[in-house]
């Protein structure tokens, strides 16, 4: 698995979860990785609408998850969110890149919780073998969610926001990383945590910091918890 000096190990609901690097979140009590706005397509949904951007993002985001779930040994895959990124995604070489990779992980559970790229694209083709839920889908201890919500007793993860975080340093030295972002229970809901987008043709949003709230950033391989507001 991946080694300590580059994850951030953690506590949610009761139970140790791992933030990797690779901007997934690895339960090992349940063999469960979690990747949040995957946004697969997205290169082409911009090419067919006329932008000349850069080809090849759904391979390589697809390289990066084999290599996470064999990295962990995962038993299951829950996307929260945002598989496709719109309805021009499920184009013949974006569907062939997926279909391979599927059957190169056949014996991966995926289950995909509806985002609302998800409406708009499609649910994938049923020959993918993927299961389809509505969000809040239960699991264990926690609520998987493509939006952020308050659940009143499972601990949500969630997407959707594409959480960033800036640090600061002398003068005017500023950097933008994406985050993890954990906000703690509090009086009628379990906790939310929320993932930085998985793929890699993605904006980000910076969040504000909180009280409860603690950041993760993510860069140089490594995840590591942003001391104090950041």
């Amino acid at each position: 698995m991946t080694g300590a000096s580059t994850t951030t190990t953690t506590i949610l609901a009761g139970t140790e979860v791992h933030l990797l690097p690779g901007r997934a979140l690895w339960w090992p009590e349940g063999r469960t990785l979690f990747i949040a706005d995957a946004h697969f397509g997205k290169a082409d949904t911009f090419r067919a609408r006329g932008l000349p951007v850069p080809s090849g993002t759904t391979r390589d985001n697809l390289a990066r998850l084999s290599a996470l779930v064999a990295s962990q040994e995962a038993a299951r895959l829950v996307v929260l969110g945002d598989f496709l990124h719109a309805a021009e995604a499920q184009s013949p070489g974006v569907l062939a890149s997926l279909a391979a990779w599927r059957a190169a992980h056949a014996a991966l559970d995926v289950v995909l919780v509806r985002g609302n790229h998800d409406s708009h694209a499609g649910d994938p083709p049923p020959a993918l073998g993927i299961a389809i839920v509505n969000e809040p889908w239960p699991l264990g201890p926690f609520a998987c969610c493509h939006h952020p919500q308050r659940h009143p007793a499972l601990h949500v993860l969630a997407g959707h926001v594409h959480p960033a975080v800036v640090l600061r340093g002398p003068g005017r030295d500023a950097l933008r990383l994406p985050s993890f972002v954990v906000d703690a229970a509090a009086g009628a809901d379990a906790g939310v945590t929320l993932l930085p987008a998985f793929g890699e043709f993605t904006g980000g949003q910076t969040m504000a910091p909180g009280p409860g709230r603690r950041f993760f950033a993510v860069g140089g391989g490594r995840v590591w918890a942003v001391p104090g507001p950041p």
